[in-house]
């Protein structure tokens, strides 16, 4: 009853009505049926989940009155025409309308208008949490795939991208591919939610480490947005990483008053690989977690050489190979309390990074637990519709990419290291060749020199001394020329290596590009319309805060009224296993025929129908 009447309340119903397309013929039935069939199947489906049906298929086998109840029929519809009517708004673009009556109205239900007309000129800022979800999907033939976060493997799937506003309400679910990454489908998807959802614009997202790219952050910067994430462990080491870092201040105690996290504002820059003059500047909630330790990262570039693992021992004790040896604890690592970066794009000459590491840290209550506590629960993970198309295998295709790309480079290389070789070789015969002839000529003039000394009539001590030393000389100049022609020589085999390595990795490639050839599967890309449609469905109606919104907004309705007198009567009424009449705009037990539909998680109180009936007219229900 509170769902039913929080639907009608808040104007779901009739956001639904009107986002449902035409038919495309006059005779296409149920979509081409009167206002009151096609009103009733979309009760059936926004109500499947609260009578315990998680799809549209297992309507086959059931047999109760709940559902009926709630669409006011005598009988649920089948499985048939259900089927057919989601079958018919899926593909009549139901989907796309559907998303954009989700976004118009959860925003206007959340965050309503502003009632003066100058407040109104301005767009309405939002503070927003995104997060990727992916529901795996089954299938013998190959799916676009993606990594199922629960699970912690790559797996067929959809995407889903959930948008929650800072208290935690949802406002719109988009399904797509399930090999899309969420930097990729986000500033899309935002500019497409702003569009449908009047005068609101979102000014501040707050995303997960999925979203720590710097392009991604860029893009969304120069659009106006502030994102707040966090970093990745491999985009900084320590401290020295940060610049400018402020004091740390008490962030968190435990239960015993004890100060477990402390937080201090600093800066860090980003390369950015298409801007590598202009890096990417951005403010720092730099969280120190003391509870946790990491062990100290040496600087890379003045680390010492490894030790080795007896060094700390004394001489006496490093004799290991001894017998009676006894071994010693190693001595402890150091270590550091962990560091927690959270980062933001916003430009300001000073942040408040108590606010701005709070803002974060309540993205596990505002998003997080929600998914985790109500919507998966209520169906997220359930798939609807599983008709596929044949698309190119973006995994093939990728590796395909790659491969031709590193067949392209490896020919260039060989021919490049070819020509290498071969001016190698030249260089090495050319001097080759200078070095025979200055050898030539420089023995011819040692020999001239010492017939010369020989004719002068000279000691034998004495000439060859001369002799000597003048050889020397030669023999320099020598083997200046002779390590010339060796270097020349080593280049040319080594070039020569190069090449013979380089085509033998082409064979490889073109082998490799063979057999992704032969074994490269046909990839199916699931039509996610349907899933959409009750995606839709499932995020208003079960939203935990939806009845809170209602009770306090529609506290004086009769409607609400008799929902509080159901709620404080109807564990006496289970206890007795009897349902007594009662009016809706009293407190009491009244008259007329009552019915309560009485859901509970027990099995034994689901769907069950406990009737009372002191006369056959005016019928009124309840519903729980």
């Amino acid at each position: 009853m509170l769902r039913f009447s929080a639907a009608t309340e808040t104007g779901l119903l009739t956001q639904l009505e009107e986002a449902l397309p035409p038919a495309p013929d006059p005779t296409c039935l149920p979509l081409a049926g009167s206002a009151a069939v096609r009103r009733r199947l979309l009760l059936t489906l926004l109500f499947l989940g609260a009578v315990g049906l998680p799809r549209a298929w297992d309507l086959r086998g059931y047999t109760a009155d709940s559902l009926a109840l709630l669409t006011g029929r005598k009988r649920a519809y089948g499985y048939r025409y259900t089927e057919a009517f989601l079958s018919q708004v899926a593909y009549a673009d139901g989907a796309d309308s559907f998303t954009s009556a989700l976004a118009c109205w959860s925003t206007q239900l959340w965050h309503p208008p502003q009632a003066l007309a100058e407040d109104t000129a301005q767009p309405h800022t939002l503070t927003c949490y995104v997060d990727g979800h992916r529901k795996p999907v089954y299938s013998d033939v190959l799916l676009p795939r993606g990594l199922i976060g629960r699970l912690g493997v790559v797996l067929g799937c959809r995407a889903l991208l959930l948008l929650h506003d800072e208290h935690g309400h949802p406002l719109s679910v988009p399904t797509h591919r399930g090999d899309q990454h969420l930097t990729v489908g986000v500033p899309v998807f935002l500019e497409r939610y702003e569009q449908h959802a009047g005068n609101s614009q979102v000014t501040r997202m707050i995303v997960n480490r999925e979203g720590m790219a710097t392009a991604f952050l860029a893009r969304l910067h120069a659009q106006g947005r502030h994102v707040v994430t966090i970093l990745q462990t491999n985009q900084y080491r320590d401290l020295s990483s940060f610049s400018g870092v402020g004091a740390f201040v008490p962030l968190s105690r435990n239960t015993h008053g004890q100060l477990i996290r402390e937080v201090a504002p600093a800066r860090i820059s980003l390369p950015r690989e298409d801007h590598p003059d202009d890096p990417l500047c951005l403010q720092v909630a730099l969280i120190r977690d003391l509870r946790r330790t990491v062990p100290v990262q040496p600087d890379p570039e003045e680390a010492p050489y490894p030790s080795r693992w007896d060094s700390d021992l004394p001489l006496e004790e490093r004799a290991w190979w001894r017998e009676g040896w006894q071994a010693t604890a190693a001595p402890a690592k150091e270590t550091t309390a962990k560091l927690i970066p959270i980062v933001t794009t916003q430009e300001t000459p000073t942040i408040d990074a108590i606010e701005l590491a709070q803002t974060y840290i309540h993205r596990w209550p505002a998003q997080e637990n929600i998914i985790k506590d109500y919507l998966l629960p209520l169906g997220l993970d359930t798939n609807h519709g599983f008709a596929k198309v044949a698309v190119e295998n973006s995994e093939g295709t990728k590796r395909r990419t790659h491969l031709e790309q590193r067949l392209a480079r490896l020919r260039q290389w060989a021919q490049s290291a070819g020509k290498r070789e071969a001016q190698a070789s030249q260089r090495r015969e050319r001097l080759r060749k200078t070095f025979t002839g200055r050898s030539k000529e420089l023995y011819q003039e040692l020999w001239a020199y010492q017939r010369t000394l020989e004719e002068q009539g000279l000691a034998n001590h004495v000439l060859r001394q001369q002799v000597k030393e003048r050889k020397a000389i030669a023999d320099a100049e020598l083997e200046h020329l002779r390590a010339k022609e060796w270097r020349a020589y080593e280049q040319c085999n080594a070039e020569f290596r190069k090449q013979e390595r380089y085509c033998k990795e082409q064979r490889d490639v073109l082998r490799a590009l063979e057999d992704l050839k032969e074994q490269e599967r046909t990839m199916y890309e699931i039509d996610n319309r349907k899933d959409q449609v009750m995606t839709v469905f499932n995020s208003p109606a079960p939203s935990h805060r939806t009845p809170l919104w209602f009770r306090s907004n529609s506290a004086r309705s009769t409607t609400a009224c008799s929902i509080e007198t159901w709620s404080s009567y109807v564990t006496a009424s289970i206890r007795r296993h009897l349902a007594c009449p009662m009016g809706a705009a009293s407190r009491s037990p009244s008259g007329p025929l009552v019915a309560f539909l009485l859901r509970r998680k027990w099995e034994k109180y689901r769907d069950s129908l406990i009737m009372y009936q002191r006369e056959k007219s005016n019928p009124l229900f309840l519903f729980a």
